[in-house]
């Protein structure tokens, strides 16, 4: 339940029926009166009277002094509410800053930016590192499809790992030189 005793669950419920929504979205669009809702939606006047009053109940449409209005916090918070809860991703490391980093810094598997304070983009490269395997010389293309899957400036992200030394490169190869070995 949200604070104010509505679920998104309810307002699905409540705005299943054409007339309830006709009237609710006349509401939100300006009409403050019962007649001007029965004006705007072309609904005879029983039947708004019948929906205002559901969604009164359900507590969508306020009613006060005549005049109707919706609050819209309502739907904020029974979203809020309704949202599953979002699980720190995992990334496998034990180091409690690294991971802290990784997390604000890698969803769902990519880069959402590429850290600008040097230190947490340290700890980034040293993650990326890893996806290249010690002793192994790959072409330039390998590596740049390996980076690509993790954030679209691949050579800005190549740069870094070879500036940080942790990719050597040369002749149109590149190699691991650094960063930690699992």
């Amino acid at each position: 339940m949200t604070a104010a005793g509505v679920t998104a669950a309810g307002i699905a419920g409540l705005l299943a029926e054409p007339e309830r929504l006709r009237v609710l979205a006349a509401i939100v669009l300006g009409s403050h009166t019962p007649s001007a809702v029965a004006g705007a939606t072309g609904l005879d006047p029983r039947d708004v009277a019948r929906a205002v009053q559901r969604l009164n109940a359900g507590g969508l449409v306020a009613v006060a002094g005549g005049a109707l209005s919706v609050d819209t916090d309502v739907f904020k918070e029974a979203a809020r509410s309704a949202a599953p809860a979002v699980e720190p991703a995992d990334h496998g490391v034990a180091d409690p800053g690294v991971a802290a980093v990784l997390r604000a810094f890698v969803r769902d598997g990519r880069l959402v930016s590429i850290p600008a304070a040097r230190g947490k983009r340290r700890v980034l490269l040293e993650h990326l590192a890893m996806s290249f395997e010690p002793g192994v010389r790959y072409a330039e293309r390998e590596v740049d499809a390996v980076l690509r899957a993790w954030h679209d400036d691949y050579p800005a992200l190549r740069r870094y790992l070879v500036d940080e030394g942790l990719l050597g490169r040369a002749a149109g190869e590149c190699w691991r030189t650094g960063g930690p070995v699992l």
